[in-house]
């Protein structure tokens, strides 16, 4: 599975996937200004964007890496490398 995924937003451009949060939302970064963390669900007729603070997104990051290791250790070291690019 790749890891990378993009969107395009509405106000602040591209978006780059940081990780899966569940209940078919994912955690986005803006490309450019990697400081803004959105909530994105995707519904047939677009997207709902939520801006969410620095930690949530790092949260649900770790949260993801975490079930890697333990349901999918093949994919660990992409998801790692991304965590590692995003927030260190």
């Amino acid at each position: 599975m790749s890891a990378e995924r993009y969107l395009n937003h509405p106000t602040f451009g591209m978006l780059y996937r940081v990780a899966p949060a569940g209940e078919g939302r994912d955690v986005y970064a803006t490309l450019y200004a990697q400081r803004m963390f959105f909530l994105v669900t995707l519904q047939p007729r677009g997207a709902q964007f939520e801006v969410i603070p620095y930690q949530d997104a790092r949260h649900h990051a770790e949260v993801h890496l975490n079930r890697c290791r333990r349901d999918a250790p093949a994919e660990v070291e992409n998801w790692r490398q991304l965590f590692d690019q995003t927030f260190i």
